[in-house]
């Protein structure tokens, strides 16, 4: 009799193992269907909603800053916070002080802080004034 139970479950262990292997693929499938079922709803939502004038309308303005005739559209260019603004520099002193520094690591934690800014400031260069004469210039 045990030697019928040994055949019986080495003749189905294949069987029953395909078939619990089937069983997963399957419900595998069935979400995966489902995931793309509610794609296809969320596509619909949206293709609805361009299917609709006003939203149009108002994603126009929002992206592409369209405005309807004779109307004044208003552009803040300078809307930064005032700590994001730059603060007056410091009066240079006229005595001439030898710093050491690494120039080169300056230099790239300058260009990864500007390119990483998430805010721009504003930077006037300028001709400095002209001495008068018997005036010594300032560096």
């Amino acid at each position: 009799m045990l030697g019928l139970v040994v055949l019986g479950v080495l003749v189905l262990a294949p069987s029953v193992s395909t078939y619990v292997e089937q069983r997963q693929k399957i419900a595998a499938l069935q979400e995966s269907v489902q995931v793309t079922k509610e794609e296809v709803a969320e596509l619909e939502r949206e293709r609805d909603r361009w299917n609709d004038p006003t939203y149009i309308m108002t994603q126009a303005r929002e992206r592409l800053y369209y405005t309807n005739p004779n109307e004044v559209s208003f552009l803040i260019v300078d809307d930064l916070e005032q700590t994001d603004v730059a603060r007056e520099p410091e009066p240079v002193s006229a005595e001439v002080e030898e710093k050491q520094a690494d120039w080169m690591g300056g230099m790239l934690r300058s260009l990864v802080a500007a390119g990483t800014a998430k805010s721009a400031v504003e930077v006037t260069v300028g001709i400095p004034d002209e001495p008068e004469p018997g005036e010594t210039p300032t560096p």
